[in-house]
């Protein structure tokens, strides 16, 4: 997943870039929810 800072916010995108994943206002917020993203990807 990428994080890409745009003005004051942060944006969450797929690894292709097709799927923006969130808006956040810190990178520490972006960090987090891609952690939960890949904790739940990767649950069985």
């Amino acid at each position: 997943m990428v994080i890409k800072k745009q003005g004051y916010k942060y944006i969450l995108y797929s690894k292709d870039k097709k799927k923006k994943l969130g808006t956040f206002r810190s990178k520490k917020a972006a960090l987090k929810r891609e952690r939960q993203i890949q904790f739940f990807k990767h649950k069985k």
